[in-house]
């Protein structure tokens, strides 16, 4: 199996995810990432599991996926707006 994405950290700051992925680091707004993580206590969103390859981000406790690649689109939507 190909990996798609190396996933170094994920920590949240308030209603910011800080993701550090592939040797860059991006700020996401967790309104535009996901409600539940958005809501959700910081125990929660501290309660996770990378897939092996990759490609995305599993929050048992929250019941939510989120991948590398539509977190990145984010990321670019977000750069480009600023």
């Amino acid at each position: 199996m190909n990996k798609q994405h190396n996933i170094e950290s994920i920590d949240f700051d308030g209603a910011w995810m800080i993701l550090a992925v592939d040797g860059q680091v991006y700020r996401l707004s967790l309104a535009q990432v996901s409600d539940r993580l958005a809501q959700a206590s910081e125990v929660d969103r501290k309660i996770y599991r990378i897939a092996p390859s990759g490609y995305g981000v599993h929050w048992p406790t929250l019941d939510e996926d989120l991948s590398i690649n539509g977190l990145l689109r984010v990321a670019a939507v977000r750069s480009h707006a600023s």
